[in-house]
């Protein structure tokens, strides 16, 4: 059939393989077969380990992303936290003048020994 599909000659005897070569082409397929099937599984077997690697490499890129946003909302916190105490001391030195930025010091730290005693 397919000599006629290609134009051949379809007249063309076809010699029987003899027994020996039959079996000599069917323990090479079967071979190649093998050494193919082998090949085939462990490429699937590398892919497969391959993405579950990258899988938890991007979880943990993942992790660290949330940990470093985290922290930054702590550091933010933090620097809001600073700027308030900071307007606060500066409210306080204009209240009491420049001489009272001085002596802030000192009144805080006699407001914290007359407490301590309490």
């Amino acid at each position: 059939m397919q000599r006629r599909i290609y134009g051949h000659a379809t007249e063309v005897a076809i010699r029987p393989l003899d027994e020996e070569k039959a079996v000599q082409a069917a323990a090479d397929l079967l071979g190649e077969l093998f050494v193919f099937t082998v090949a085939g599984a462990a490429v699937i077997f590398e892919v497969q380990r391959s993405s579950r690697s990258e899988a938890r490499k991007e979880e943990l890129r993942k992790q660290e992303l949330e940990e470093m946003k985290q922290r930054d909302k702590d550091l933010a916190r933090e620097v809001e936290l600073l700027k308030q105490k900071i307007e606060e001391l500066e409210q306080l030195a204009r209240g009491r003048g420049f001489v009272g930025l001085f002596n802030f010091k000192h009144a805080h730290g006699a407001e914290d020994g007359k407490a301590k005693p309490s």
